[in-house]
């Protein structure tokens, strides 16, 4: 299967000035970022200092942050979203696959310990 990428998705940019929102949607759009500011300035001077800041605020407190190491799966990029939305749910995802390993990992160590183990392996010639 072929690695997917996935960087170009709607985040905030960590390396922005402010907020990395003008940042964020010129990398989404694959413009400058000089640009986009400059744009943000105009509306900004145009319109008068409040919607403007309000709708950057409210972008800034919708885009979820970039991520800080490149999505390079699908389920990378599932689990960057349900962290990004919800850490306990990630967190008890990670924790339900921590207990399934460990709970099958003692399945392995009781299977080997077994004295039926130790028995058969004696039998067989293999110790």
């Amino acid at each position: 299967m072929s690695r997917l990428r996935y960087n170009r998705g709607f985040y905030r940019s960590r390396r922005g000035l402010i907020l990395g929102v003008c940042r964020g949607l010129a990398n989404y759009f694959d413009l400058n970022v000089f640009w986009v500011r400059v744009v943000f300035l105009l509306m900004l001077v145009v319109s008068g200092l409040w919607p403007i800041l309000l709708l950057y605020f409210i972008a800034s407190l919708l885009m979820k942050p970039e991520p800080v190491k490149p999505i390079d799966t699908e389920e990378a990029k599932e689990f960057y979203d349900s962290y990004a939305d919800s850490r306990q749910r990630a967190a008890s995802r990670i924790k339900r696959r921590y207990h399934n390993l460990e709970r099958r990992i003692r399945r392995m160590e009781d299977v080997v310990t077994a004295r039926e183990f130790d028995w058969d392996s004696k039998l067989n010639g293999e110790l």
